[in-house]
Formats: C-alpha cells, structure tokens, sequence
C-alpha cells in the first residue's frame, strides 16, 4: 500500500515536469515566432526605406547663348545633391569649363521636391504644353528613377502646376551653385570682382530668387575669412551666410 502510493507519486511528479516542459518549450517557440515576425518587419520597413532614399529627382536645362549653356541638378530622397554645367564662368570668357558641386538640400525643399514629382505623376507623360508660339526658354527635362520607376520627359513650357513648381525651383537653385562658381574663380583671380557679385547675390537672395545658399556657405566662409580682401566684401559674405542659416535656403 506504502510503496504503490509511492509509486503514483512519483508518476505524478513525472507529468508535472513533462507539462513545465511542453509549456517551457512552447513559450519559446512563441517568442521566436513574435521575434522572426518583428525582424521581417523591420527588415520590410529597411528594405521600403532602402527603395525610397534610392528616388532621385533630376532636372536638367539647355540653353544656348545663356550662361551656363547646361547644367543638370540631381535631388536624392536622402538631400544628397549634385549640381553639373558647362560653361564659360567669367564675364567676357571664351573657355568652357565642366563643374561640378555636392551639397545637402534643406528637408524643406527635398519634401517639396518629392511632392511635386509625385503630382505630376513622376513625369511618366507628356508634360509639355505644346503651345509651340511659346518664347523658346531653354530645353528642358525632367527625370525620375527609384527601383520601380524610371521615367524623363522634356518640356518648353509645362500647364502642369507641379512642373512650373519643380522647374522654378530647380532654376533657382542653379543660380545659387552658379554664384558659387563665379565666387570661388574671383576669389582665387579676381578679388576686385567679389564686391559687385556679392552685392548682386544679396539682393537676388532678398527678392527670393536664390534657393539652398547653404550650399554655397564653404566658399562664403573662404571670403569671410580672408583678411586680404576688403572689409565690404567680407561683410557682404557673413550676412548671406546668415541668410543660409535662416531664411536664405528656402
């Protein structure tokens, strides 16, 4: 009697290890299951943020006779900016130069940019107005690539709102990068030059015809610095430097 009751004791305890066991194993396979289902979503919302910092929005212009003939600026998702022209940089120059500028767009703008492309359907159509009694203002494209889409189109002039949008804002930027490009050939030439396309900056920044002189600011700095060059210049430089810090960049 003694020893069978030992026995069914002992058979209990058995069970009762197996059950913790059987939980035990389960609740592991549980949370592996709840981790390998939050790893393949992070790994989903990696690979969607992947194709997105992948977009890149270019806008390309040429016009003969103007200055530069042409130039390409291309916008990535992630800010990253490349501006591209060839032409002559001073006034009165016949040697065409190729040059080339990296910058960081404003978070303001690279959200505009992108909106834009999207309203006008990433330029997947025409977007021309075909109005061919238009002043001729310059060939221009529109370029959209991330891993799905890879679409261009050319224009003149544009009746879609997000294009005008895009093509304005893209053409002040370029006259942004070009002050640089001028800035940085006078300051290494021609110093005396530095005042009049300053000041000619300055105001062009007030009255909202410039975009992104941040990316610019490397060589205001080298103006700003430099105690060879006159105190008005160097004034000039630190205020639009203050102008890219504000509202300067928009």
């Amino acid at each position: 009697m003694g020893t069978a009751e030992g026995r069914g004791a002992v058979t209990i305890v058995d069970f009762s290890n197996r059950g913790s066991r059987i939980l035990a194993f389960l609740s592991r396979v549980a949370i592996a299951a709840l981790m390998l289902g939050a790893m393949s979503g992070r790994l989903l919302a990696q690979a969607d943020g992947g194709r997105a910092a992948r977009a890149t929005v270019t806008f390309t212009l040429d016009f003969p006779q103007s200055k530069p003939e042409h130039y390409s600026i291309a916008v990535g998702a992630n800010g990253h900016a490349v501006y591209e022209c060839k032409g002559a940089i001073a006034e009165g120059s016949e040697e065409e130069d190729d040059y080339r500028a990296e910058f960081e767009v404003s978070a303001e703008n690279r959200a505009k940019l992108f909106e834009w492309a999207k309203q006008a359907g990433y330029f997947s159509g025409k977007i021309d107005s075909g109005n061919d009694k238009l002043a001729f203002t310059g060939a221009k494209v529109l370029s959209y690539q991330d891993d799905q889409r890879s679409n261009t189109a050319r224009y003149n002039y544009s009746n879609v709102e997000a294009v005008r949008e895009l093509t304005g804002l893209f053409q002040k930027m370029a006259g942004t990068l070009e002050y640089g490009r001028r800035l940085a050939y006078y300051h290494r030439y021609q110093k005396l030059a530095l005042d009049d396309e300053l000041k000619h900056m300055e105001e062009q920044a007030r009255n909202d015809e410039l975009s992104e002189i941040q990316g610019v600011a490397q060589v205001l700095r080298e103006i700003s610095d430099d105690t060879s060059v006159i105190n008005v210049v160097r004034a000039r430089a630190r205020e639009l430097i203050q102008m890219s810090a504000g509202n300067g960049h928009r």
